[in-house]
């Protein structure tokens, strides 16, 4: 069964109930942000022996911080520089620190994002930060450290902060959970950010969205940069879809955003199936889905994150459903002035990374 936000979020338009339902709740989300408040304030971040960036979000759920981080470690790539990726393996039973093993590794071991990354750069999967960061150092993996997630997490100095903000639904009410959807109150994470990306995943940009994050960022006197990116597909999966009868499935934290994209590229939705972000189709649904594309002649058409999820199961059902399917590769579109702005502030950030025979890197 798919746990969808509650509704109150994100509602555009909030009635009364809507607005009551997050006032009840702010008692809880007082406690919740203080939670996080005395965590900071008891705890002083270590700084790592390499560069550390981190890409996060303010909110609970997705927001499509993975494509983000292997955008960021291609363009640290383009600088000479060896990106390596830290993160907990969300979902993963491994704790670590240990290093992804693509070949041997399923995402029921360290999470589906782990793999995913791992198609790009080392990857370390670590519940302990520090250990993590301290590990990539030790082996000689790389000279930056990409931090997936952990924006909140006091325990490792972050040398660049990016909070990814998705651009069809902003941060909702701007309360903490569980009257909201923070993971903090917003101003207890501002100051540990250095840019936020307004990302449109496939569902558009919505002009109001952007403009209250501007307004609540502005009166919290937030004054960084605020640069917007999309999602696009690879071309060429992209190219045979249009047209196409598609049944797609999604286990993220914003299934629509992903639907949208399949029909902006002209696909046919015969079906679409929203499931838990991180959540896998049990074998009854995955038969049923099988059965459902034989009927109508449809592609199956899922995400990379799902993808690299089913592919490490046992049960029958969902390796065929794996077999059946097809991953909709997307990656991250700036603009050029959005990416400039971007490599600006990696190449000052990243001045203690060393390329061999270098002092001081560049981001182009």
């Amino acid at each position: 069964m798919r746990r969808e936000p509650p509704g109150f979020w994100y509602a555009a338009d909030p009635g009364v109930a809507e607005r009551l339902a997050g006032v009840a709740l702010s008692p809880l989300g007082w406690l919740y942000g203080m939670a996080g408040r005395l965590r900071i304030a008891t705890t002083r971040p270590r700084r790592a022996a390499l560069p550390v960036v981190c890409v996060g979000n303010f909110t609970a759920g997705g927001a499509g911080k993975t494509p983000v981080a292997l955008a960021l470690a291609r363009l640290i790539g383009e600088a000479g520089l060896r990106p390596a990726f830290l993160t907990r393996g969300y979902g993963g039973r491994v704790r670590g620190p240990h290093v992804v093993d693509p070949g041997r590794d399923t995402a029921r071991e360290v999470g589906d994002e782990p793999l995913l990354l791992a198609r790009v750069a080392p990857v370390v999967v670590a519940a302990n930060r520090v250990a993590g960061a301290d590990l990539i150092a030790a082996s000689d993996l790389a000279d930056v450290i990409i931090m997936d997630d952990g924006l909140q997490n006091p325990s490792l100095h972050k040398d660049l902060a990016i909070a990814v903000v998705d651009a069809t639904r902003g941060i909702g009410n701007g309360r903490v959970m569980p009257g909201g959807p923070l993971r903090m109150p917003l101003g207890a994470q501002t100051g540990r950010v250095d840019l936020v990306l307004l990302l449109d995943g496939g569902g558009g940009r919505d002009r109001r969205v952007a403009d209250d994050l501007q307004a609540r960022l502005g009166r919290l006197g937030w004054r960084g940069p605020i640069i917007a990116g999309r999602l696009v597909a690879e071309k060429e999966t992209a190219g045979g879809l249009a047209g196409r009868a598609v049944i797609a499935y999604a286990g993220i934290g914003n299934p629509q955003k992903f639907f949208a994209t399949l029909e902006a590229l002209g696909a046919r939705l015969v079906e679409t199936v929203p499931l838990g972000d991180h959540q896998l189709p049990d074998a009854a649904r995955a038969r049923a889905l099988i059965r459902r594309a034989g009927e109508t002649g449809a592609r199956l058409v899922t995400t990379e994150k799902d993808l690299a999820r089913l592919a490490g199961e046992t049960s029958e059902a969902l390796l065929r459903l794996a077999e059946q399917s097809l991953a909709l590769p997307v990656g991250l579109a700036l603009a050029d002035g959005d990416r400039g702005i971007l490599a600006g502030l990696l190449g000052v950030r990243l001045a203690r990374a060393k390329r061999p025979g270098e002092s001081r890197p560049g981001v182009r």
